[in-house]
């Protein structure tokens, strides 16, 4: 158990190799009630909304799932996050740990020209992460509505266990599953009736370490990793987020001149051809001379060698470019790849 983000969390429980094998091959649980939650209510809701994010919310419908990020007047990174919406006039926002409190405020700063109501609701949310081929089997019988025809990036209102939850189909991992959200008092009792009921599907409780390998063979952000307030989503590799040609949004003319000109730096995928694990702030060179720094890195149980996400130079970074990556003085030799670095098993229609 570690401090993280003013929660004592597990980083393992079993190992992280063993736990993250479990999620890809089998079905695993992760309690992540140290995520926040803000929810947004209101005549104006979907319009303040609308003004803090890089997304598009014109084409959400009821039950539907956003992700998105907020961005600073330059450019930067606020968060990253997944809008929720339950109606044109309420959506719940689900935002990292570490930002709560700051996302809360962010929010409550720009809300004064706007009809809505901003509330902090992570302190009596938990959530609950079950991850992988056998997620839906195991969950079905502690539900109360068929879990199925709940598709990709979308949710339903119902109970698990008997506790009035948040069913979600989405997660971290690039394997199917949910994340239920549920009042922090029935938490444990749920965590335990899914681990009582996981037996016969091979269920394992999940913690941090699996978690970090499991986003990054998907080739997923981390905020403050390869986003924070002085990266841009461009740079990033999410670009695909950002709606320029929708009406103005906080860091809309920052990041509108930035795509224009073209950014200097940009993500990529790393892997290695030899034994090493890059590990953040590594530096990542060609020829012995600096072209970049490793963001994020692991040793990929699936794959079985090292891998990682870093940003290099624009001119360095084409698909089979040779890099290297430094690892105790030794310049450790890879290619530059596109993530995920293997395929997602989500079920997207």
């Amino acid at each position: 158990m570690v401090p993280f983000a003013g929660w004592n969390m597990p980083i393992q429980y079993r190992g992280v190799i063993e736990e993250h094998l479990c999620v890809r091959e089998r079905v695993g649980i992760f309690d992540v009630s140290h995520m926040g939650e803000i929810e947004i209510r209101g005549k104006d809701a979907a319009l303040f909304l609308q003004s803090l994010i890089t997304n598009d919310l014109e084409k959400m419908t009821d039950g539907s799932i956003l992700y998105t990020l907020m961005c600073y007047e330059h450019g930067g990174v606020v968060d990253d996050l997944l809008v929720h919406r339950f109606s044109p006039d309420h959506y719940l926002l689900c935002v990292n740990a570490s930002n709560q409190d700051k996302d809360y405020e962010w929010i409550q700063n720009h809300s004064g020209p706007f009809q809505a109501e901003v509330e902090n609701t992570g302190p009596r949310t938990a959530q609950l992460a079950v991850q992988g081929p056998h997620a839906e089997i195991l969950l079905q019988p502690m539900a109360d509505s068929f879990l199925g025809d709940i598709q990709y990036y979308h949710f339903r209102k119902g109970k698990i266990h008997n506790v009035d939850a948040l069913i979600a189909r989405t997660g971290y991992t690039g394997e199917d599953g949910f994340e239920l959200y549920l009042p922090a008092e029935e938490a444990e009792s749920v965590f335990r009736e899914i681990i009582k009921r996981g037996g016969p599907y091979g269920l394992q409780p999940i913690g941090l370490g699996a978690r970090d390998t499991l986003r990054l063979e998907m080739g997923y952000s981390l905020y403050g990793h390869e986003i924070d307030e002085n990266t841009s989503p461009l740079e990033a590799g999410l670009g695909w987020v950002v709606k320029l040609g929708k009406e103005r949004f906080v860091g809309k003319e920052a990041l509108a001149k930035q795509k224009a000109q073209g950014p200097a730096r940009k993500i990529v995928g790393i892997k290695l051809w030899e034994r090493g694990v890059p590990r953040s702030h590594y530096s990542v060179t060609q020829k012995g001379s600096p072209v970049g720094e490793v963001t994020s890195g692991t040793y990929s149980p699936s794959l079985n060698t090292g891998i990682g996400l870093c940003y290099v130079s624009r001119e360095h970074s084409a698909l089979g470019t040779r890099l290297e990556v430094r690892i105790r003085n030794q310049g450790i030799p890879g290619e530059v790849v596109k993530p995920p670095f293997v395929p997602s098993n989500v079920k997207k229609d």
